[in-house]
């Protein structure tokens, strides 16, 4: 299914198959506690309000496309009666499979689902942050090849890909500006998967697809109000408002890591130096051994980690002031420091009207490639149910 529009001579029937399809989806809570099967005409008559001959042919039309098949042939109401019983009908969330991807310095992961979003295949693989643009690529193919291999999902299969990587994201996929991936600023990145997939490609920011993700599965399903702070040392932030995701004119919204631009202290891989020489900003392990000497009570550590902590809360109170969300998700690897959310909710109480609720992500290291394959079932959703209103939707 395409958008709809108001001179589409099909828009009824499009708008009818948008609704059984999506109750169809939804079997269970919507209708009633004696129905514990799939559901029969007569229980999407009554859920969707339209006529018994409109839902029949609906249900036709998408038994045919292979999105509805028939489960078993019962009795309604569970007693028997005379002539053929009632069929009924269940929604092939395997009639089509989704991908998220997230292509980090250090690491290469997949998820992959039914139509239903429902997680059916996952993997991974751990990559040098020195890899070059081509060379990083065909890891992803490798990831993504061995999880359909081992699923048994032939490519074939794929409705969507959705893509979570760092930098600036173009409408297109075309990766604008990138320091955490050599060769990847100006990369074509979404016109070079598309040479691997016939389907649908999806590239977002990582921090956007990971506030998605919150929203999705995490701590934030709760509200339409949040910030996500990809922290580390490069930090980045996602941010949804009133529903929808906010990536601002250019892609470009939530770089607060590019803060120090503004006379804002010293780059992350320097606050955390202990030696007067600044970390590689790429350099994991090395932040790992200045929090390790810290817990282990090194004077110079401590002092290191008490400078991130505040350049961190600094950067992000200066999102909270701007964008007055309910809730701040702080994800990535800095998600683990003890005692980064007082730190962080006392700088809030200090400048906030009303200081937003702070939590940890739920979802930890799984929750860009999780925000990427709610990027993909956004996409097949709007085709699928003919709406426009999802999370991910580009204006």
């Amino acid at each position: 299914m395409g958008r709809l529009t108001g001179g589409d001579p099909s828009l009824l029937r499009r708008i009818n198959s948008a609704v059984v399809l999506h109750a169809l989806r939804g079997a269970g809570p919507s209708f009633s506690s004696d129905t514990k099967d799939s559901p029969t005409l007569t229980d999407l008559t009554r859920v969707t309000g339209l006529s018994r001959p409109t839902v029949e042919g609906v249900v036709e039309g998408l038994i045919e496309t292979g999105l509805v098949v028939v489960e078993s042939a019962a009795e309604e109401g569970g007693a028997k009666r005379q002539g053929r019983p009632a069929r009924r009908f269940r929604f092939r969330a395997e009639a089509g499979h989704l991908l998220g991807i997230e292509i980090s310095p250090h690491r290469i992961a997949a998820l992959l689902s039914g139509l239903d979003g429902r997680i059916v295949g996952a993997g991974s693989r751990e990559v040098d942050e020195s890899l070059g643009a081509d060379d990083r690529l065909e890891r992803v193919r490798q990831v993504v090849a061995d999880v359909l291999r081992r699923t048994g999902v032939p490519r074939s299969s794929l409705r969507a890909v959705g893509v979570g990587t760092p930098g600036i994201v173009e409408a297109g996929g075309t990766v604008r500006l990138c320091t955490a991936l050599p060769g990847w600023t100006g990369l074509p990145l979404g016109e070079r998967l598309r040479r691997s997939f016939r389907c649908p490609v999806l590239v977002e920011n990582d921090a956007n697809a990971a506030a998605v993700a919150e929203h999705w599965k995490g701590v934030g399903q709760d509200t339409d109000d949040l910030v996500f702070v990809l922290a580390g040392l490069s930090p980045g932030a996602g941010s949804l408002i009133g529903g929808r995701l906010h990536r601002g004119y250019g892609g470009a919204a939530g770089e607060i890591g590019a803060l120090h631009l503004l006379g804002r202290e010293a780059r992350p891989e320097k606050l955390l130096s202990t030696t007067g020489e600044p970390l590689h900003p790429l350099d994991e392990q090395a932040v790992a051994v200045v929090f390790a000497e810290a817990k282990r009570g090194d004077a110079q550590a401590q002092a290191a980690v008490e400078r991130f902590l505040q350049r961190l809360v600094h950067d992000v109170a200066a999102l909270v002031l701007a964008l007055d969300p309910e809730l701040v998700v702080i994800g990535g690897w800095a998600a683990g420091i003890d005692g980064v959310l007082e730190p962080l909710r006392g700088e809030l109480e200090r400048y906030c009207l009303r200081p937003p609720r702070v939590a940890l992500s739920l979802l930890g290291e799984a929750s860009v490639a999780t925000g990427a394959l709610r990027l993909a079932l956004d996409h097949v959703e709007e085709q699928m149910f003919a709406v426009e209103t999802t999370v991910t939707a580009r204006r």
